[in-house]
């Protein structure tokens, strides 16, 4: 049986699991303290009705499923989910743009994409049950980390198809924030807006937030001197080396973690507690995550590192079951909020994981290594070449500006040694004075890989 996009077939009730506003900002939502027998109860009743509703209103969900021969009628506990099949980016491409929605466009309120600098874009949608779940979380996350509502909130992530910008700010408005929509770039206006306007709060991705800091610094003004108290950072994988960096640039600020993607929901998928700081807590009341081996797709136990999949429970416009993310890190126990799991921090892709003669490395790995030597910065990049049939690799990283070409030298040497005997890669290292690599406005770039290049192009 074929559908057309957009239309519903059978499953004519619409969620009944949106989440709703609010009554008071500042304290946690009921669901957040539920216990984890709770939780998983209410994650069946809501794979119930997510499996059923995407089998009949969404043609390629159905097709996948009839081809995998099960049904969503054969999930009788939590445990079936793992007989349903995985989805992907893939998945999502070959319904561009509209045939991935289950519900007429008429119910949809708004529609964001991916960047496709990889293929095809990936097209998200949202209904206005989907946008208030979606703002609600996001509160969830901004107050969990030390937002408060009254705060006024910076926000320095990308507005338009990204999910980043908008995610954030309806999130924050719906926490009771004064929200600056200023967006990403444009640095000197940014720390302008920060020193006028004096946030309690600001959002963007970690590395943004350093080239911030170098803004500060560029006309003469101490980071730590501003008015930032908050920062909830995400979009690019970081690590604890990077947390530290960025909370003694800025003094009395706490940096926390939110996790999200757009084809689960964007930013507020998962979100960290300013007190412990111990990874981010995913809200399993409307996502259920599995950590997976990426080469064998077995499914791995607590603890295990592997790759995350996530199953959407309450989303209407686009039903996301058994989705890849290609993000690696584990599943832990709650600590805060003991009814839902924490995820590790993303070490990261296993799409954009560097195969080095024959030794696995990820660019976090480098990150981790590099600010552990004070006379590197954080800014760094690595070109990945072939010259004679061998995979070369090298690190260009900034030295910082109180120390001399000669002491970062020496520390690069250290770090040399570091990737070479904890990674297990030889690499060359080249320093380079500071403010010379390209600064990120958005999703830092650490990887330049140019091993299939075309000849001639060296």
């Amino acid at each position: 049986m074929t559908v057309t996009p957009g239309t519903q077939t059978t499953c004519s009730v619409k969620n009944p699991y949106a989440a709703a506003a609010p009554t008071d900002p500042a304290q946690p939502d009921p669901e957040e303290l539920m216990s984890r027998d709770q939780i998983e109860s209410l994650q069946f009743e809501r794979l119930k009705w997510t499996l059923h509703y995407a089998y009949e209103n969404v043609a390629a969900y159905r097709e996948l499923y009839d081809e995998a021969g099960v049904h969503p009628g054969d999930f009788k506990d939590l445990d079936d989910l793992k007989i349903f099949p995985y989805t992907d980016k893939e998945f999502l491409r070959k319904a561009y743009p509209f045939k991935g929605f289950a519900t007429p466009m008429s119910e949809i309120r708004r529609i964001h994409a991916s960047s496709g600098t990889t293929g095809q874009p990936t097209v998200v949608a949202y209904t206005e049950n989907d946008l208030q779940t979606w703002g609600t979380l996001v509160a969830r996350c901004f107050r969990f980390s030390g937002i408060k509502p009254g705060d006024k909130v910076h926000n320095a992530y990308g507005y338009g198809l990204f999910t980043g910008g908008l995610g954030a700010h309806y999130g924050a408005e719906r926490l009771g924030c004064a929200v600056i929509p200023m967006s990403g770039g444009q640095t000197e206006k940014q720390v302008q807006l920060i020193r006028d306007f004096e946030p309690q709060a600001i959002l963007s991705t970690p590395t943004y937030l350093l080239t911030i800091a170098d803004g500060f610094r560029h006309l003469g003004v101490d980071p730590k001197k501003t008015s930032l108290r908050t920062a909830v950072l995400g979009a690019e994988p970081w690590t604890e080396e990077m947390r530290r960096e960025i909370e003694t640039t800025f003094g009395t600020l706490s940096a926390c973690d939110i996790y999200g993607l757009s084809e689960v929901m964007g930013p507020g998928v998962a979100g960290e507690s300013g007190e412990a700081k111990d990874g981010s807590h995913i809200w399993e009341d409307h996502f259920r995550p599995e950590i997976i081996d990426p080469f064998d797709d077995s499914i791995m136990g607590m603890g295990q590192p592997g790759e995350l999949v996530f199953t959407a429970l309450t989303k209407e416009a686009l039903p996301i079951i058994r989705y890849r993310t290609h993000d690696l890190t584990r599943l832990l126990p709650g600590t805060e909020r003991p009814g839902h799991r924490r995820m590790g921090k993303i070490t990261g892709r296993s799409d954009d994981m560097i195969i080095l003669r024959g030794v696995n490395l990820f660019p976090t790995q480098v990150e981790e290594l590099a600010l552990q030597q004070p006379e590197l910065s954080p800014h760094f990049a690595l070109e990945i070449t072939r010259p004679n049939r061998m995979d070369e690799m090298k690190v260009r990283i900034e030295r910082r500006e109180e120390f001399t070409i000669d002491q970062a030298e020496e520390a690069a040497k250290k770090l040399q040694h570091d990737i070479k005997s904890k990674i297990g890669s030889s690499c060359r290292i080249e320093v380079l004075d500071p403010d010379v690599l390209p600064r990120s406005v958005g999703k830092i770039r650490r990887i330049y890989d140019y091993r299939n290049r075309p000849k001639g192009n060296e």
